[in-house]
């Protein structure tokens, strides 16, 4: 049964009606679609044709996630990945695909599975041969992975663990201010299946970086993530780098998990798109 709601039923026609290549946005946990409303204005000034679906279920706005934080319980990062899959499939021209955190683990589960034409990766949640695991990012997982019943359920942040987790690189008015404007509850099942991926055969936290057709791909890593820090982001470039096609990394000084929704998020969309343009028609 198909999860797609209407709204972005119909951006999909907007996107096929425009004729110009898609690009498809892939929040991670604790964002909504609107995280990228930004990015969408730069890649649409562009030339593209950019859609922010959100994951199954995502509520249309934060007020909404907030008051109905159930609606994000139990998502599994395979559910996930096909229910983008199906978005994809929709499209009348291949995408480019871009994705934080895990939307960076879940673009690259797409571009390995030959749905994407370029891909960005942006502080990626780990995949299955991805081993480094700073203390940090336990730290943070550590939100949900403490109680295991979290894996079924919905799992919100303090504003401490907000700071700590995305908010760390700017200043306490800046953390504050986004936090009241981007937060919300998120699945704790991706979580758990992140941390038992080295360790589960069968896990779906699995990338296909060997598959010839997976495209360009750009890994984004901000220097001071704490979430995801560049320890995890250079090895999954490292692992990527054995693909065929051109895989390439960028480091953006001084910057934390918050990169794509903080007050210097063009800097890491300008990056974006310009490696995109080098492989995306318009």
């Amino acid at each position: 049964m198909s999860t797609i709601p209407q709204h972005t039923l119909d951006d999909i026609d907007r996107v096929n009606a425009s004729g110009l290549t898609p690009v498809v946005f892939i929040h991670g946990l604790w964002l909504l679609p609107s995280s990228w409303d930004r990015w969408a204005e730069v890649f649409q000034a562009a030339g593209y044709a950019p859609i922010t679906p959100g994951w199954p279920d995502d509520p249309e706005t934060v007020e909404e996630a907030k008051e109905h934080p159930e609606v994000f319980a139990g998502k599994t990062v395979g559910q996930v990945a096909d229910h983008y899959a199906e978005i994809i499939g929709k499209l009348d021209k291949q995408p480019a695909v871009l994705g934080h955190s895990f939307g960076g683990l879940l673009a690259q589960i797409l571009a390995g599975r030959g749905l994407s034409n370029v891909t960005v990766a942006i502080d990626a949640a780990p995949f299955q041969g991805v081993l480094p695991l700073p203390i940090s990012a336990l730290r943070v997982a550590s939100v949900a992975l403490k109680n295991p019943t979290n894996y079924h359920k919905a799992v919100p942040l303090t504003y401490e663990q907000f700071r700590y987790g995305f908010a760390n690189a700017v200043s306490e008015e800046e953390a504050h201010q986004l936090f009241e404007e981007f937060a919300v509850p998120a699945p704790g099942a991706p979580l758990f299946q992140a941390a038992a991926a080295n360790l589960n055969p069968w896990s779906e936290v699995k990338v296909d970086h060997d598959n010839a057709y997976r495209g360009p791909l750009l890994v984004i890593s901000g220097e001071k993530d704490h979430t995801v820090p560049p320890a995890i982001s250079e090895y999954n470039y490292k692992i990527q780098q054995k693909n065929s096609g051109v895989t390439e990394f960028a480091s953006i000084p001084g910057r934390g998990h918050s990169l794509t929704i903080d007050s210097g998020w063009l800097e890491v969309a300008n990056t974006a798109l310009a490696f995109v343009q080098r492989f995306a028609e318009r």
